[in-house]
């Protein structure tokens, strides 16, 4: 018993505290952010665009050759962004962090899987990809 108090307790206060619901137009732009796997390491970046109210996503990496891949899904639920690119058996997910005062987003902390490799990346925003 003495367990599964401190447990409901954390149950009780994360139900409590929600993810912040975002619209597809804040992630509209261009995040790039270094991506290590090993000793290499190369910069990639997503620019987002909405398409008859579809978000989409292009993949830009000057290292892998990819000059706007567009990924066959974007999806976003809460703060929780989801790409994948079948074609390169690549998906990457990551948690949008916004600033203070919640209405930009600062960065996207994500997860690189590629080739059954998990590699993390932090993806911040720019005016257009650096490359």
């Amino acid at each position: 018993m003495k367990r599964i108090a401190p447990l409901l307790l954390l149950l009780a206060f994360a139900g409590g505290v929600r993810a912040q619901e975002v619209a597809p137009e804040a992630l509209l732009g261009t995040f790039e952010g270094p991506l290590v796997i090993g000793r290499d390491s190369m910069t990639l970046a997503f620019t987002f665009s909405l398409n008859g109210g579809e978000l989409r996503a292009q993949l830009f990496s000057a290292a892998m050759g990819i000059y706007g891949m567009p990924a066959d899904s974007v999806s976003i639920n809460e703060n929780a962004l989801r790409i994948a690119i079948p074609r390169l058996d690549l998906e990457f997910t990551g948690r949008l962090r916004f600033d203070e005062s919640g209405g930009r987003i600062q960065r996207i902390d994500g997860d690189w899987f590629q080739y059954s490799e998990m590699v993390p990346v932090i993806l911040l925003p720019v005016n257009a990809p650096s490359f």
